[in-house]
Formats: structure tokens, C-alpha cells, sequence
């Protein structure tokens, strides 16, 4: 007798290719759960959202409509969201990402001492955001960092190349993506994304959840170029007319079934506040934001 599956609602970031990897090789139903993507919030964190204030964002809005989607996000986010009021922090994982920023090819910005006030395209309180007082702050004062609301990826890059921007902090695809046409990069890293759960999901389904990105993670150690094709979902539709080569995308963020330290989560909370970037958060005790593990 077959066993039944629990439903699970997840919006994938796109800054990885495990979801998609994990729901094309059944690992989901393996694991016991009917994944459902949540593609229109999925679309909507590419979009523009600078005109939308925080808790207003795609991203925000499932808690709004008072929906059980499972999502990731910077682990600076994760944190924030949670503290103020959105999901519960999932402690048994974390993904690598990496983080660049990008100028036009005619830029004189060449190193990171030369984007003092300028202009930066970010999405509010997200990773492209974040990162960049995180990155930059060791070349300025904080004060001569200018992060400015954008929105998603699809956003970031739309204004890269209209040129409403002259610098944008991108994270994968849009990394690959700009790369492929031309824009030239004046720093880059990696970051810490950790997933956060609404708090009525069951323990189980988040362990479940965790296990299915894992075996998506050893598939791709094993044959990455089978899944790169993948990348083609995390393509917003304003940029499918376009011919994308993704055996140059690589893998993007990579999935880790391990606890980030307690250290780490403490220095989460105190750069958040140091940035200014704690301001909604109700509970700025991390402990008190997991969600209960299986």
C-alpha cells in the first residue's frame, strides 16, 4: 500500500538548482512529500518591488494571506524575517551562495574603494542587499554606502542594463547572466542562506524537505552538467527571449546538511543592528526563532 505524501508549498530562491533537481528526480515523493512550488511568489522575488515597503514584499505576502510556504533566503534575512514575525529559522541546514557586483563595461568603477556613494542596485533587506554593507564596509564608512531598493534579480539587472544603475548587486543565475552580456565585475564573495518554515509546518516536513535538498546536493557532485539545463526555471520571463548558454552558469548555491555555529547567528543579529537592518525585528533573540526540529 502506497504511503501518503504531505503537501508541502515551496517558493524556490533560484540562487541554486537543488528544488528543481530534487523534484525532477522524485527525491521529494522519496522523501514523503508532495512538493508544490510556489511559483508566483517565486516570480514575484525576481520582480521590481522597490515601490513595496518591508512585509509588503512577494516574499512577505504569504504571511499576509496566511499561507504554509516553506522558503530561503540570506542568512541575514532569514533571521530578520523570522524576528519579525515571519517563519521560524531552520537550523539543520545552510547554503553557500555566491554574491557580485557588477558594473557596465564602460564604468571607471574598477575596485570596490570606487563605488564610495554611489548608487547601488539591491532588493530590500534580502541577500543583494545585506552583502553589501557587509562587503563594502571594509573599504568605507558606512555612510558612503548607498544601497537603493530595486527588487529582485530580474529587477537588479533590468536596471544594469538600461543603465538606470551604474553598479548591482547580483547572486546567481543573474551572475552567469551578466557575465553573458558583458558587464564586468568589481568584487565578488560568498554568503551564508539559511531556509526559514512557517511555524504550523510539521517538524517532519522540514526534516523531509532537508533530506530531498541533500540527495539533490550528491546528485550534482556526481553528474552537474546533466542538471545545468535546470537553470532555465530560474530564468524570469522578461529574460527567456534571450539564448542563454548555462553549461556557464555552474552550480550556484550549494547546500549544506550542517548547523551554522552559534557564533555565527550571534554576529547575524549584531550586524543587523549595526547596519540598522534590525528595526522590525520583534524577538532579536535567535534561540527563541527556530523551528523545532523532528
Amino acid at each position: 500500500m502506497a504511503r501518503e505524501l504531505e503537501h508541502v508549498f515551496v517558493a524556490p530562491k533560484g540562487m541554486g538548482l537543488n528544488d528543481f533537481v530534487a523534484m525532477q528526480e522524485g527525491f521529494f515523493e522519496a522523501e514523503g512529500l508532495a512538493v508544490e512550488f510556489d511559483m508566483k511568489t517565486f516570480r514575484g522575488t525576481q520582480s521590481s518591488w522597490r515601490s513595496f515597503e518591508y512585509l509588503a514584499r512577494p516574499q512577505d505576502q504569504v504571511y499576509a494571506e496566511k499561507r504554509d510556504v516553506l522558503q530561503g533566503a540570506c542568512a541575514w534575512g532569514t533571521v530578520c524575517n523570522a524576528g519579525a514575525g515571519m517563519g521560524r529559522i531552520v537550523r539543520e541546514c545552510y547554503g553557500v551562495s555566491p554574491w557580485a557586483i557588477y558594473v557596465n563595461p564602460k564604468s571607471k568603477i574598477f575596485k570596490p574603494e570606487d563605488l564610495r556613494d554611489v548608487p547601488i542596485a539591491v532588493g530590500m533587506r534580502a541577500g543583494s542587499h545585506f552583502n553589501v554593507p557587509y562587503r563594502l564596509e571594509s573599504h568605507m564608512p558606512l555612510e558612503h554606502i548607498k544601497a537603493v531598493n530595486v527588487g529582485g534579480f530580474g529587477a537588479r539587472l533590468q536596471a544594469l542594463i538600461d543603465g538606470e544603475f551604474e553598479a548591482s548587486s547580483l547572486l546567481p543565475p543573474q551572475i552567469a547572466m551578466a557575465e553573458q552580456l558583458g558587464f564586468r565585475k568589481v568584487m565578488e564573495n560568498t554568503f551564508h542562506t539559511i531556509w526559514w518554515a512557517p511555524q504550523s509546518m510539521s517538524a517532519t516536513a522540514v526534516a523531509a524537505y532537508v533530506r530531498a535538498l541533500d540527495r539533490a546536493e550528491k546528485a550534482m557532485d556526481e553528474n552537474l552538467e546533466k542538471y545545468l539545463p535546470l537553470w532555465e526555471h530560474a530564468v524570469p520571463a522578461e529574460f527567456r527571449d534571450q539564448v542563454w548558454d548555462f553549461s556557464t552558469f555552474g552550480r550556484g548555491e550549494r547546500f549544506v546538511a550542517n548547523t551554522i555555529p552559534d557564533a555565527e547567528f550571534d554576529e547575524i543579529v549584531s550586524q543587523a543592528g549595526r547596519w540598522g537592518l534590525d528595526d522590525f525585528m520583534q524577538e532579536k533573540d535567535w534561540r527563541k526563532l527556530l523551528h523545532a526540529p523532528a
